[in-house]
């Protein structure tokens, strides 16, 4: 059976993933794409993902899994001895609601505007007041996210693939200087400090000892 193939950007949300599936220990090809290059837009990618979005994975059986909380969710279901997904309805839908809206909300309307300005507006002399309402909506959703976390240390209290979901936006608050709220700040330092997650990041070019520090 031909191994998984994640087609991934180093620093995206698709760290994510690639976090997921290192704490897993599932063996996996990585396959980098490169956004600013429009490798997504290639008739070979596309052939792949004709959403030409980041994260995909290419299953053992050849067929492609886009989107992150599918993916995150396939991978929990499937390997259900690593207990990464709750065993109650309750628990299932706060760790699907919470990943709707890390990935629709803080980093598809938020980050999406700091990052990808000029794909809400042409219009330069408009950029700045998107990268602000951006940063509006992500401070807004961190403040929502530190109350659902509280004082547990995962999302759903104990490890779940909720929380490299979580983490992919506090390390991009940590690279673009958005303070954290102190559960999440907390949520951040027990991520920085997990073993798969520091492999996870060397791998993709980042040094962890140089994340999670507090502003001068």
């Amino acid at each position: 059976m031909a191994a998984m193939k994640l087609y991934m950007t180093p620093g995206s949300c698709s760290t994510g993933i690639h976090i997921i599936l290192e704490e897993l220990e599932e063996a996996f090809e990585a396959y980098i794409v490169n956004l600013p290059a429009g490798d997504h837009f290639k008739p070979d990618y596309v052939a792949i993902n004709p959403k030409s979005t980041i994260p995909t994975l290419v299953r053992n059986d050849g067929t492609a899994l886009t989107e992150v909380p599918a993916i995150a969710y396939w991978l929990a279901r499937t390997h259900p001895r690593a207990k990464l997904w709750p065993d109650d309805a309750e628990g299932e839908s706060r760790v699907m609601e919470a990943m709707a809206y890390i990935v629709g909300t803080i980093h598809g309307q938020g980050f999406a505007r700091i990052f990808a300005t000029n794909t809400f507006t042409r219009n330069t002399a408009d950029h700045d007041a998107v990268r602000e309402l951006g940063r509006d909506i992500v401070v807004k959703g961190f403040a929502i996210l530190n109350e659902t976390l509280g004082p547990k240390p995962y999302l759903a209290g104990n490890f779940s693939v909720a929380d490299p979901i979580l983490f992919y936006v506090e390390f991009w608050a940590d690279k673009t200087g958005i303070p954290l709220p102190d559960n999440l700040a907390a949520h951040y330092r027990r991520m920085l400090a997990r073993l798969p997650v520091q492999r996870v990041l060397r791998e993709e070019g980042y040094n962890p000892a140089a994340l999670g520090k507090p502003s001068p």
